[in-house]
């Protein structure tokens, strides 16, 4: 494998290809009842070590983004994260396709449940980001996360305008313990008069974990009711920490 130089896109070898047969190698149905019982689910490495390597030396070459958001600006928490542009890198974009028919399904049975009147979603990202277009959403949401000592991201929604995709994705590039020390992802969800709940989610590098963008369906003694998510990173103790999201509506 050649060295990436900042021009080229961050992709290894057939890593493009072979992310649809990763993701088609998943359990879905063991994700699918974890998403509804426990809010989230891990779904295993999707990423090779190269990979995760070649995404971090990413972060540094600028023509691969849009924007860049420094968190103590905004009040976000501190760190700092880099938005792709278009075209995406192809590993990027591979991830988005592929995981997004699967994710779908999930997506159409949750609005359904809890009826948000939307039939079903188009069974490809692209005629999602079709939609996307047409609502006034055009700029790509994919991004990396970059932390270092003392950094952490507060607790939040991705939301960027009216058109959502119910879930999302995450995965951990760098390596927990080696690489850095604390950051651990962390999820909160509110039920109606209840106090808030939160879970400490352990992952891997190269691993992903599927989560709500806003809120999810919960089946109660009077029916099937919203459950208000949130999610954020706790400060990173040592080191520095690498993420990628994949977000799958675009942003206005």
């Amino acid at each position: 494998m050649s060295p990436m130089v900042p021009d080229a896109s961050p992709r290894v070898a057939d890593g493009p290809s072979m992310v649809f047969d990763r993701v088609a190698a998943l359990d879905w149905s063991s994700i699918g009842a974890a998403l509804d019982t426990e809010g989230y689910a891990l779904a295993g490495r999707l990423l090779g070590d190269a990979e995760c390597r070649e995404l971090r030396a990413a972060y540094a070459a600028e023509n691969f983004f849009r924007s860049r958001i420094v968190m103590s600006r905004h009040g976000f928490g501190q760190g700092e994260y880099k938005y792709f542009a278009y075209p995406l890198p192809p590993i990027v974009a591979a991830l988005r396709r592929a995981l997004y028919p699967r994710l779908a399904e999930i997506a159409t049975r949750w609005d359904n449940a809890l009826g948000g009147g939307r039939q079903s979603y188009p069974s490809t990202h692209e005629g999602f980001v079709d939609q996307c277009r047409a609502a006034g959403q055009t700029r790509p949401t994919p991004l990396l996360l970059s932390y270092g000592r003392g950094d952490y991201n507060c607790l939040h929604r991705d939301l960027y305008g009216d058109l959502v995709f119910p879930l999302q994705v995450a995965i951990l590039l760098s390596r927990p313990q080696r690489d850095f020390s604390g950051g651990e992802f962390v999820l909160t969800e509110q039920r109606p008069r209840r106090q808030s709940r939160a879970e400490v989610v352990p992952i891997l590098q190269g691993e992903a974990v599927i989560f709500p963008v806003h809120h999810r369906p919960v089946s109660g003694g009077r029916g099937v009711y919203r459950v208000a998510m949130r999610h954020g990173v706790s400060r990173v103790r040592s080191g520095r920490r690498f993420t990628l999201g994949i977000i799958f509506h675009d942003a206005q």
